[in-house]
């Protein structure tokens, strides 16, 4: 496989698994190096351990919607891994539940991982722009930001996606005149163990089936597909490319089958 990202570094918020961890093995695989950034600090040894065998890979424990431990990270970020160039926000929550049923705390979710993603893409921009490298950073947004689905209410969710994506179009306005690119991708329905907050893990795979023919391509999404266009949007090869919102969805933006 080709050194895309030889002696690079790759930070990726959520990187224990999903569509995050899949990127963190594919810039492994091509030379690169990550840094791995989880709340629970057994998955975290877990993904380590498992993406070792690609390169070399750390892990930086802690639970970044809570300001103390999210201060204490960012301390570390700015200690240890101020040589990053490209950084990948993919910590998610998703918990579908209609908009009367949805309580304050249910809303907090959302908001204090927005928050925390505003605050650790600061830091490691400022490390770039202090120390005048250039770099990459993806956003993981979703295409319920832009379109609702009848069978999975989710007003909070969408709201903090859609902020992340307009989120994405200012930073790439803002750091563009720093070589510091930033980009989002907008998926649908993508099998990743997001889905356990509300499926049992053992049913994840078999409920979502029923999503396929909501994709005109006819299936729901692996964390590879995602994985894919995330690299590439953080390679040079997108070098011209910035304060895109690319809809990595099967289609659906597209336009829809009828889903029963």
């Amino acid at each position: 496989m080709a050194q895309t990202f030889l002696n690079q570094k790759l930070i990726v918020v959520g990187g224990t698994s999903g569509i995050g961890k899949a990127t963190a093995k594919l810039v492994l695989q091509q030379g690169g190096s990550a840094v791995l950034i989880g709340r629970r600090a057994e998955k975290l040894q877990a993904a380590v351990e498992d993406l070792s065998q690609y390169g070399k890979v750390v892990g930086e424990q802690g639970n970044i919607a809570d300001p103390a431990e999210r201060d204490a990270l960012i301390d570390r970020l700015k200690r240890d891994h101020t040589d990053a160039t490209l950084l990948v926000n993919a910590a998610g929550v998703f918990l579908p539940k209609t908009f009367l049923e949805h309580t304050e705390a249910d809303y907090d979710l959302y908001l204090d991982l927005n928050k925390a993603t505003f605050f650790l893409t600061q830091a490691i921009a400022r490390n770039l722009v202090t120390d005048g490298n250039k770099g990459a950073i993806v956003n993981i947004g979703s295409m319920w930001a832009k379109q609702a689905v009848q069978a999975t209410p989710s007003s909070a969710y969408s709201m903090a996606k859609a902020g992340l994506h307009s989120l994405t179009q200012h930073l790439a306005m803002e750091l563009a005149q720093h070589n510091i690119r930033v980009n989002a991708v907008s998926p649908a329905v993508v099998e990743t163990p997001i889905y356990e907050g509300f499926i049992e893990k053992d049913q994840v795979h078999t409920a979502l089936q029923g999503f396929n023919t909501f994709h005109p391509i006819g299936r729901v999404g692996t964390p590879d597909d995602i994985a894919q266009a995330v690299t590439f949007l953080l390679s040079e090869q997108a070098s011209w490319v910035t304060g895109a919102v690319w809809d990595v969805d099967g289609g659906v933006m597209a336009g829809r089958n009828q889903y029963n």
